[in-house]
């Protein structure tokens, strides 16, 4: 396939190929797409190696192109971005989840933090899965005076996604540190702003290694949420149980 040259340039952390390890696709093939750098600070986040602005290493988005038709497997499902924060480089995430659509029949999927609702809204039009995980307090991702406004734009993103009839699910990471009545105000929230029929799962995930919470901790949430989206389902990181990356 003949390309003009393309002069974009990304930051990628490593492109590899193994199960889906959490969410609502868990157990599918999926091509993994990790940009490097992020600037949010999840205490439990266990990608750190991808944190840094300057990690990873640069490339032409031509580059990675010719790396995913490589690197691509029989019977993989999905391409997945994610990162470090994809967001942060939204231009070359639209310019190959553009080519995946239109070389491929492989499925589009974004992780992000959804911090930025605007830059969400510019590559929503190339994703077919849109994971909108909404922080908790406790995962200390902002400063306390920038948590309202991260919230603000996660539910932007989550509408968007619907509006825009993507195949939508939320995500939200439990410890034994999350307050339960901060958590059932924010499920609260998002009940107001959406119907459970707009997704297709509302999950659960106990973090690992870091303030793990108990069975009860995780029943409790799952009791929060399950009057107003009944498809909860708590899902523990399948990779990280499996040995897998």
């Amino acid at each position: 396939m003949q390309r003009t040259e393309n002069r974009t340039r990304v930051r990628v952390s490593e492109i590899f190929t193994s199960f889906e390890g959490e969410g609502a696709f868990v157990g599918k093939k999926t091509m993994f797409i990790r940009l490097a750098g992020c600037h949010l600070k999840c205490r439990w986040c266990d990608t750190k190696y991808a944190l840094p602005l300057d990690s990873g290493k640069d490339y032409q988005v031509d580059e990675i192109k010719d790396l995913i038709v490589k690197e691509l497997q029989p019977f993989t499902y999905k391409v997945n971005f994610t990162g470090g924060e994809p967001l942060l480089q939204y231009e070359a995430v639209i310019q190959l989840a553009d080519f995946i659509k239109k070389c491929t029949n492989l499925k589009t999927y974004i992780e992000s933090s959804c911090f930025d609702s605007e830059l969400f809204e510019k590559i929503l039009p190339y994703m077919d899965i849109c994971k909108i995980e909404f922080k908790t307090e406790d995962s200390k991702v902002v400063e306390y005076e920038d948590y309202d406004n991260l919230l603000l734009n996660e539910f932007r993103c989550l509408e968007s996604a619907i509006q825009n009839n993507k195949t939508t699910y939320i995500k939200i990471v439990v410890t034994n540190s999350t307050n339960l009545e901060s958590f059932k105000n924010l499920v609260y929230n998002i009940s107001k702003k959406i119907k459970p029929s707009d997704i297709i799962d509302f999950i659960i995930q106990p973090s690992h290694g870091i303030d793990q919470p108990t069975v009860n901790k995780l029943l409790d949430t799952y009791d929060i949420v399950q009057p107003m989206f009944p498809e909860v389902r708590i899902i523990p990181q399948l990779h990280k149980e499996i040995g897998a990356r």
